[in-house]
């Protein structure tokens, strides 16, 4: 394999992003919960189910069969069988699409094939009342692969008086049964104006998470890494910030920075530039659990792409998770919100760069040829 500029940096060490981060912490155990890779960081992705990937003017509103009823879990709104090995270990085999027959997966193998290699992470997406795992959830647990289940919110006073704790109990012990270690992302972009009516208030929803994690803790639950996931866009116009629980109440800090569809173009340099400088105060990985180049880029997506990799080198991310996804555009028109790399060769081999560089391919996953 021809070694890239992107591979040279971060054999290096000396992608952009690097600087003075502070000595990472959490509360997840090591071989039960995931964990942070000692060096680099873990790739992921989130490619939707056939029925939801196109806009949705050209397939009606996006399936919500993966969320709530209201959507608050669907990234548009805002196990059988046992592993080969641990996601701690190094998968056996190829990543030439093996896993493409179980339930759900057949969009992530094809995925993987154009990136050449079998992905860390892989995102799904439930609504607050969606029973889980289920399809997709149970096929990536099976798998080598990391799991990480963006759970959708609930009014936070409701969750405080505990009138949910009967369907809190119920996923808890469903994400224990699975013996698996899973990445839970629970209300993400909860400092969003279009979740104030369910989330209220910042102080409201950090009693929330802390009801939901005590009722993890009462069930035992210890496979679990929580994700804490504002907008990185709240630390700029907005308080993001106020809604963190604290560092005992958080596994990893997060957030979803997409460049923005009021932008012509947008380093993610900048989209996530004071989230970091954020999150240099807490002793935390990062995890940016979506980002993606929209196509209205054009013939600067690649460039955009690997610019984004030299931001992404950073001591303190330790997982990013491309969002393949064009069903947040309101139609097939608005490209500054479509991120789907599929047809656009160019985008796909610079994806294919990030992917494949050893910073981002901590586990040493095994590589196919061009």
């Amino acid at each position: 394999m021809v070694i890239t500029a992107l591979a040279a940096l971060a054999a290096a060490g000396c992608g952009s992003g690097a600087g003075a981060a502070p000595k990472i912490t959490t509360t997840a155990r090591a071989g039960v919960a995931p964990t942070p890779p000692a060096k680099g960081a873990y790739f992921g992705a989130y490619v939707p189910p056939e029925d939801v990937a196109r806009p949705k003017s050209s397939a009606g509103s996006p399936s919500k069969t993966s969320g709530s009823p209201d959507g608050s879990a669907s990234p548009s709104a805002g196990p059988s069988g046992s592993p080969s090995q641990s996601p701690s270990g190094s998968p056996s085999g190829k990543p030439t699409g093996k896993d493409a027959g179980r339930p759900g997966m057949e969009p992530v193998a094809a995925f993987e094939s154009g990136l050449g290699r079998q992905l860390d992470i892989v995102q799904s997406y439930r609504g607050w009342k969606s029973p889980f795992p289920t399809g997709l959830d149970s096929s990536v647990l099976a798998s080598s692969r990391y799991l990480l289940l963006t759970w959708g919110g609930a009014d936070t006073k409701e969750i405080i008086l505990g009138e949910h704790d009967e369907l809190i109990r119920s996923r808890a012990r469903a994400i224990k049964a699975t013996g698996k270690p899973i990445f839970l992302r629970w209300s993400r972009d909860m400092d969003k104006k279009s979740s104030q009516k369910r989330v209220h208030s910042a102080a409201d929803f950090i009693a929330a998470w802390k009801h939901l994690r005590a009722v993890f803790k009462q069930e035992k639950v210890d496979n679990v890494a929580w994700v804490w996931c504002p907008s990185a866009r709240g630390f700029g116009s907005g308080n993001a910030g106020s809604f963190y629980p604290g560092d005992d109440e958080v596994d990893w800090i997060c957030a979803d920075a997409q460049p923005g569809g009021d932008y012509d173009y947008r380093d993610l340099s900048e989209a996530v530039k004071l989230f970091v400088q954020w999150a240099r105060g807490r002793a935390k990985p990062i995890m940016i659990a979506e980002f993606g180049v929209p196509k209205s880029y054009g013939e600067r997506r690649a460039e955009w792409l690997r610019a984004a990799a030299r931001t992404l080198q950073d001591p303190q991310v330790k997982a990013v998770v491309y969002f393949d996804s064009d069903e947040q555009a309101d139609d097939a028109r608005d490209t500054r919100r479509a991120f789907a790399v599929t047809g656009d060769k160019r985008a796909v081999s610079a994806l294919r760069e990030i992917a494949t560089t050893p910073y981002f391919n901590p586990r040493n996953l095994p590589v196919t040829s061009d």
